[in-house]
């Protein structure tokens, strides 16, 4: 069973070389690159990765034109992103687990450090993500273009040994990243007819800060689980925001 690990990247220089070193234990490394224009390519090839550059359009359709890149030359597929980086215990426990009949598809948990803290309430852990795929079996919905969802034509398990993910570095990193994903969810409300309504601003808001700090268990970190509930409740205001503003411009 040929397996290849696939790095998506998008300027990656400061993970890029740590995380193509975690992935050796592949048959085949490809760093899958969104025309970086920082040093990615030159450090992917110099770590010894096979580097293929495609156009970004969203996530899942990236995902979907790695996989196609590689059918017919592997049998499984490892995603990783840049930020994660994959321990020998869980490189030895998926060796193991694409030997079984029956699957198209492995999830893989994740330890999320998040502002240098190991993040376990809030809903981070485990944050399981379904990342190791049957080449042919399985695919991302084109729909989902964040927040990726795999279709599986087999049954998909579950592995015990996690990600190491190197989520956010610091509150500047969060901003920047959240302010792209409200925009999509933003995107996807608009193009399902939803409208917000006056109470969304105040209501959603505070049921994302319930969710996350007492129903996923946020207060297990502390003052540091507060501050990503607050964090996560802002960011779903700005959702709702910017949905107002799609359907303002559509009346305009």
């Amino acid at each position: 069973m040929r397996l290849a690990a696939i790095i998506l990247t998008y300027n990656e220089e400061a993970h890029i070389t740590a995380c193509v070193e975690s992935v050796r234990f592949a048959d085949t490394v490809i760093v899958f690159d969104s025309f970086s224009t920082d040093h990615t390519v030159k450090l992917a090839q110099a770590a010894g990765a096979t580097v293929m550059q495609n156009r970004f359009e969203d996530y899942a359709r990236q995902r979907n034109a790695a996989l196609q890149a590689v059918t017919g030359q592997v049998d499984w597929v490892l995603f990783v992103d840049a930020d994660e980086r994959v321990t020998p215990e869980l490189a030895q426990e998926a060796r193991q687990k694409i030997d079984l009949a029956g699957y198209s598809g492995w999830r893989i948990p994740r330890e999320n450090y998040m502002f240098g803290h190991r993040t376990r309430g809030g809903g981070w852990f485990p944050d399981y993500q379904t990342r190791l795929l049957k080449v042919g079996e399985a695919h991302f919905d084109p729909e989902r273009r964040v927040h990726e969802v795999t279709v599986l034509k087999q049954a998909c398990g579950t592995l015990d040994h996690p990600f190491i993910h190197y989520n956010y570095q610091d509150v500047a990193q969060f901003h920047k990243k959240q302010k792209v994903y409200s925009a999509y969810d933003a995107q996807i409300l608009f193009e399902q007819g939803i409208r917000p309504k006056p109470q969304n601003y105040l209501l959603q808001p505070l049921r994302q800060f319930w969710w996350r700090f007492v129903t996923l268990r946020g207060y297990i970190d502390g003052l540091h689980g507060l501050h990503m509930g607050l964090l996560m409740a802002r960011y779903e205001l700005r959702k709702y925001r910017l949905l107002r503003g799609l359907w303002q411009k559509k009346v305009t």
